[in-house]
């Protein structure tokens, strides 16, 4: 990034991830190489500025605040049963989001955009690893397949607008995310901000906590501020258009069996903790690979795992009122 005076926009700022990244921003130091800089100004965007759907709502907002570099993780989101029932809408507003966030990038000459994807965009038959190169091999499993043909083609469009008009667009794809601010409820969440849920709901009510499944799956899960620290290390330093999956290492991989372990006592549980193993585990790892992450970055530190999980709990306990459940 230029020493000239750069706007940066977040779109969905008020997300699990826009909130890790206004986190970071303020309490990193100034100049520091996951800091904002002295002739900065970061904007966090919320969908009470504006519907990113609807191109002029989008442009207005681009006229704005005139922004240098933007961050884009605002989508239309929602939990299985939502994706497999309304693959349209799903497809058509992730659509409509990325195009007029990428256009109106365009159109504002912006220096560099960054989109965030998911691992739902790889394909449903794929060779693990997941890597970089594999996002096109073949169609994305059913259950998300409006949502992951929307993220899939930002970088379609990454690359056509570098192709034809030199835009810096790239995207990142990260892995499971958690942390502060997440969405807490108990049936229409990620597995780990809804055990938290569950966990808290029993100790208060002494009753048993019940975890789906044997427990045996493998994730790689990335807090939610070290993903904020590695959207900065990319807008100042990575220069491709192609996405890098931003993740822990395969080796860092953790079992549901960890993950509730580290959640009973993180909540401080002591009631009975059981496994229901009539209910599916689901896939039982789908590994990624972050070496061109690791390539690029060099050093980078990550949260330790249990670290995370209890900073997560205890924001969940500080902000039970108000969080998302």
């Amino acid at each position: 990034m230029s020493s000239d005076r750069a706007v940066v926009l977040v779109t969905g700022g008020s997300g699990l991830v826009g909130e890790a990244l206004r986190w970071v921003i303020e309490n990193e130091p100034v100049g520091s190489r996951f800091g904002r800089k002295e002739n900065e100004e970061w904007v966090f965007l919320s969908s009470k500025d504006g519907d990113l759907r609807n191109f002029e709502k989008t442009k207005v907002i681009f006229d704005k605040y005139k922004p240098t570099h933007v961050i884009h993780l605002a989508a239309r989101v929602g939990g299985l049963f939502a994706n497999m029932k309304y693959k349209l809408d799903f497809l058509r507003e992730n659509m409509h989001i990325n195009d007029n966030v990428i256009h109106n990038s365009h159109d504002a000459k912006v220096k560099k955009l960054i989109s965030c994807l998911s691992t739902c965009v790889f394909p449903d038959k794929v060779e693990y690893p997941l890597d970089e190169t594999k996002v096109h091999l073949g169609p994305p499993h059913n259950s998300n397949f409006g949502y992951a043909h929307g993220k899939r083609m930002v970088d379609v469009q990454n690359h056509a607008y570098n192709d034809q008009f030199g835009d810096n667009f790239t995207s990142a794809i990260p892995t499971n995310i958690f942390g502060p601010h997440d969405n807490f409820h108990l049936s229409d969440s990620h597995v780990i901000p809804g055990l938290i849920h569950k966990c808290y709901l029993a100790k208060k009510n002494g009753t048993p906590f019940v975890v789906s499944g044997t427990g045996k799956p493998l994730r790689q899960f990335i807090y939610s501020r070290d993903l904020a620290k590695l959207f900065v290390w990319q807008l100042r330093e990575y220069d491709e258009i192609d996405p890098v999956i931003l993740s822990v290492g395969e080796d860092e991989e953790v079992s549901i069996k960890q993950v509730a372990d580290a959640i009973v006592k993180a909540v401080g549980f002591e009631g009975e903790y059981s496994f229901d193993t009539s209910k599916a585990d689901g896939q039982f790892r789908k590994p990624a690979s972050n070496a061109k992450l690791l390539k690029a970055i060099g050093d980078f530190k990550f949260t330790p795992f249990e670290t995370a999980l209890q900073e997560s709990v205890q924001w969940f306990l500080d902000n039970y009122e108000t969080a998302r459940r």
